[in-house]
Parts: structure tokens; C-alpha cells; sequence
């Protein structure tokens, strides 16, 4: 009996590992992008799905390839947003604004401001010394995109919104489009309160 028991348990090993292995491998092919998000339609509850639209730039932006870029990455979750670029045509003008900024955390993911948080490890290796040392300060990115679309008729803001999202990835070019799309979500009529957008991406 125990013999018995003893293959079936094998059999059953043998069986979930690869199952669980694939779940494994499967997960990791993605990332998860975690976005806090608030956007406002001005205009209540009226639509402005499928609207046309052109971009519009502050003078500070004029000359700035990084200001094309953003609107690059944009256009695309506009798009998908059911927004339409045409220049000629607009009835909307959108401006984009895209920053990132590094920052240190400790271990514990908690950011490092100047020789305050460094001041309480020293306090600690005294009395560890022989301990485990705690491991270096990683660098944390955080990225911020947000979209302001004006009625080019009457001068008036009729949505906004903005997205923010921080970890340990300084890949901008691929978080980026990420944080636009979270910034759509539910375009025109979103939730009035801050929501988390999660938005996967390729590893």
C-alpha cells in the first residue's frame, strides 16, 4: 500500500511541476504597469469620443525633441481612445506634459532624503556588526504624463488627466505609452475619484 501511495504521489509531482513551471514562465513574460490615475471631464456628461484634435505646445516646449516624443507615444493611446489627429480640422487642441525623475530607496522601498535616512543605518551597524550587512540603496523612477484638451472654439479646458506610476524600471521609452494609455482609460467619462490603472506590457 504504501508503495501504491508512494507512485501516485511521484506521479502527481511529476505532473504539477511542469504545470506549475509553465504558469511560471507565462507571468513573467509580462509586467505589470501600476498607474494612479485622476482625470475630470469639464464638460459633465457630455462626449467628446471621436473628436478631432491637434496638438498644441507652450513655448518651453517648442524646441524640444522630448516634447515630440511625449506627443508620439500620446497619439497613439489617443487613438485608441477613438480621438482623431487632424491638424486642419481640430476641434480640440491637447497638450502633453511627460516627466520623470530618479530618486534612492532603502531595502524597504522608503526614499532616501539626503544624510537623514544614511544617519539610521549608522546608529544600526554598531550593534550588527557581525551581523548581515544591510544591502546598498537601489534607485526608484518615477513617471508622470497628463493631457489637457481645450475647446479651440471657446478657450475652454474640457478634460484633463493625469497618470503617475514609480518603480525600479528606468526604461522610459516603453513606461511611458504605458502611463498614456492609464491616463485614457474610461475616456470621456471617467470615475470622479483617483483609481489605480493597471496596464501589462512585454518583459
Amino acid at each position: 500500500m504504501c508503495a501504491l501511495t508512494g507512485k501516485f504521489n511521484m506521479l502527481k509531482f511529476c505532473f504539477t511541476l511542469p504545470l506549475t513551471l509553465a504558469l511560471l514562465t507565462g507571468c513573467s513574460t509580462v509586467r505589470l504597469i501600476d498607474s494612479q490615475v485622476h482625470s475630470v471631464n469639464a464638460q459633465g456628461a457630455v462626449s467628446l469620443q471621436g473628436a478631432h484634435y491637434r496638438f498644441e505646445r507652450l513655448p518651453s516646449q517648442i524646441n524640444n525633441p522630448a516634447a515630440g516624443l511625449a506627443e508620439q507615444q500620446a497619439q497613439v493611446a489617443l487613438s485608441a481612445a477613438g480621438l482623431v489627429r487632424d491638424d486642419p480640422g481640430a476641434q480640440l487642441s491637447i497638450q502633453v506634459h511627460a516627466r520623470a525623475t530618479t530618486f534612492m530607496v532603502d531595502p524597504w522601498g522608503r526614499p532616501v532624503y539626503g544624510l537623514g535616512m544614511n544617519s539610521y543605518w549608522g546608529r544600526g551597524i554598531g550593534f550588527n556588526w557581525g551581523m548581515r550587512f544591510p544591502p546598498p540603496n537601489q534607485y526608484q523612477y518615477q513617471y508622470e504624463v497628463s493631457l489637457l484638451m481645450r475647446n479651440l472654439r471657446s478657450g475652454q479646458v474640457v478634460y484633463e488627466t493625469q497618470a503617475a506610476h514609480s518603480g525600479p524600471w528606468s526604461d522610459s521609452e516603453i513606461i511611458f505609452p504605458a502611463l498614456m494609455s492609464a491616463a485614457l482609460k474610461d475616456f470621456p467619462n471617467p470615475p470622479a475619484k483617483t483609481r489605480q490603472v493597471n496596464i501589462e506590457i512585454p518583459r
